[in-house]
């Protein structure tokens, strides 16, 4: 396995400025699983412009970070960065944001659930109302996954609208767009992934909720389970409730010029 790379993130490698997009995708032992996800987010992203795909391998063990190394050399819209132990997925979401040098972030799973085919659409959403930079938010309509972990997330789901009232029914979907500069002035925390709807709308972002399709994974398992979520989530939930309420953040802030 290669050794790991020190990215500079104030001196890119190369210049982006006619990028529109970057697709952050956080990954930890999906080495059956990212070729066929990066085939498919090239395939798909070729309608929105120019855009960059940044893998984040959070410390695998296997060889996700060779296999996509690998791609990466072939294909200079394919980046790798890599997290010298697990850091968990949102710090890996946050190094990604950090390291693309794209105003606008795409986030998908990196086990084939996802389908990038919807990124487009949501951009689209995006832009055409970027004045007040929104978070358009995937929502699985129809998710393809065994019955206990439908339950435990729609119960999930219920408790975090309930107490949070972030409007938003699926806060768990990884299929997300929004500008990186307002993402990177959030509060980073494990498991802030979960709870973007909350945070970008106490920042003075709108929410826009979008359909999104959902699959079966490619291969492999998943690296959750319901209870180790549950009491994690419940957890996660009350300190959010804290964070929000002691946040008092202006929805736009002007200068006036002479």
């Amino acid at each position: 396995m290669s050794d790991i790379s020190t990215i500079n993130f104030r001196r890119p490698a190369r210049a982006a400025t006619d990028l529109r997009a970057s697709v952050v995708i956080a990954v930890l032992d999906e080495a059956e699983n990212v070729a066929a996800v990066c085939e498919e987010v090239l395939r798909e992203m070729d309608r929105a412009g120019a855009f960059e795909i940044v893998f984040v391998d959070d410390g695998s063990s296997d060889a996700t970070p060779d296999i996509l190394q690998a791609i990466a050399d072939q294909d200079e819209r394919v980046r790798l960065v890599r997290h010298d132990r697990r850091c968990g997925k949102s710090q890996a979401v946050r190094s990604g944001v950090l390291a693309a040098r794209a105003p606008w972030i795409a986030t998908l799973d990196g086990d084939g659930q996802n389908d990038p085919a919807d990124l487009p659409d949501m951009l689209e959403k995006a832009w055409a109302d970027d004045s007040d930079l929104p978070l358009v938010a995937g929502t699985r309509v129809r998710r393809n996954d065994p019955v206990s972990r439908l339950v435990a997330t729609r119960i999930a789901n219920g408790f975090r609208a309930t107490v949070l009232g972030d409007h938003c029914p699926d806060t768990g979907c990884g299929v997300k767009v929004f500008h990186r500069d307002s993402f990177l002035l959030l509060p980073c925390f494990e498991g802030m992934h979960r709870f973007l709807p909350a945070l970008f709308q106490r920042y003075g972002h709108p929410l826009i909720n979008h359909p999104v399709k959902h699959r079966a994974r490619h291969a492999g398992q998943s690296k959750y389970t319901n209870i180790g979520r549950a009491f994690v989530g419940i957890f996660d939930t009350m300190g959010v409730i804290w964070l929000v309420r002691r946040t008092k953040a202006p929805g736009r802030i002007e200068e006036r010029q002479s």
